[in-house]
């Protein structure tokens, strides 16, 4: 085997597309209740203490 093998030619990497949309136009996931870290709904009683008191001030306690 000599070092002057060629090296395997690879396939040539596609370029990044260039996108001109309005970036305010679509939806971040700050548009969610989840991207402000809300829990979804349901569950009950105990549910609704478990995140009262999750959610509380360290100072209400």
């Amino acid at each position: 085997m000599s070092t002057s093998d060629p090296a395997p030619e690879q396939a040539p990497r596609p370029r990044p597309k260039l996108v001109f949309d309005d970036p305010l136009d679509q939806q971040s996931s700050d548009d969610t209740d989840r991207g402000w870290g809300e829990r979804p709904a349901g569950g009950g009683g105990a549910a609704d203490l478990a995140r009262f008191l999750d959610e509380k001030p360290p100072h209400h306690l």
